[in-house]
């Protein structure tokens, strides 16, 4: 495989252009909480939990690195917007789940999210195949990039 070494000016280019798409990301994603009368952190969290659907408080402060505490602060918030529940574990009685409740949320954030995918649709209807295969690319490897190092954050706190 040819490896190319980046210039400077390109690397310059790439961090500042990342670190403004990031901060989009969380002022848009701020915008959307206010406006759903969530905050941008139990938006985000709470779409962790429509992703991944009904799961334990340990296992959602697993995926997050919130505290148990800090997750039962969050079930507590969601539960009294009607936005998740509590339910016992038919297999185990002992496991309390955290269950998404996804037509509130739905009702909540739908507006939202439709008119958020129409634009980025739109937008990515311009790109060719070979531009939405190099973006999906570089978009799989960065993720991937980033959950390593908040792991790596993580075990060395």
């Amino acid at each position: 495989m040819d490896t190319k070494q980046l210039d400077e000016q390109t690397i310059k280019i790439i961090s500042e252009l990342g670190k403004e798409f990031s901060d989009s990301t969380i002022l848009m994603h701020e915008a959307i909480a206010k406006k759903a009368g969530l905050s941008i952190t139990d938006h985000k969290y709470l779409g962790i939990l429509i992703q991944h659907g009904a799961i334990t408080a340990g296992e959602l402060a697993k995926l997050t690195g919130l505290t148990t505490g800090a997750i039962t602060g969050l079930v507590d918030r969601l539960e009294k917007k009607n936005l998740v529940k509590r339910r016992f574990d038919k297999d185990d009685r002992r496991k309390v789940l955290i269950v998404p409740h996804y037509g509130s949320t739905l009702k909540t954030l739908s507006t939202i999210s439709v008119n958020l995918k129409n634009r980025v649709v739109e937008e990515v209807n311009k790109l060719s195949h070979h531009e939405m295969e190099i973006i999906q690319k570089y978009l799989l490897s960065t993720i991937q990039i980033m959950n390593d190092f908040k792991q790596d954050l993580q075990e060395n706190q």
